[in-house]
């Protein structure tokens, strides 16, 4: 079942949507994702995590920092590695 409702939205929102073959397929998407994250973050509480705003901020930025520093040459390497590795033919280098 659908539901037909009308938003009104910022206008970088709107140039953004505009750019957007379906609209209300790309709205639900999203929705989608934030109501998944808001179950994770529930779970984790729940089983003890204490997280703040500040902190999912602070692990954001440390997981952009890390995602700059990978090159080309390191990805590379890494996908040589998992290719050695799924052939059974890992040898552990220092």
């Amino acid at each position: 079942m659908t539901k037909k409702i009308a938003i009104s939205v910022p206008d970088d929102v709107a140039e953004r949507l505009a750019e957007e073959a379906n609209v209300s397929a790309f709205i639900a998407d999203c929705v989608r994702q934030r109501m998944a994250s808001e179950r994770t973050r529930r779970a984790l509480r729940q089983v003890g995590f204490r997280l703040t705003d500040e902190g999912l901020a602070e692990a954001g930025r440390k997981l952009d920092e890390a995602h700059a520093k990978i090159t080309p040459e390191l990805r590379s390497k890494a996908a040589a590695l998992l290719a050695e590795a799924s052939r059974g033919q890992m040898v552990i280098r220092d």
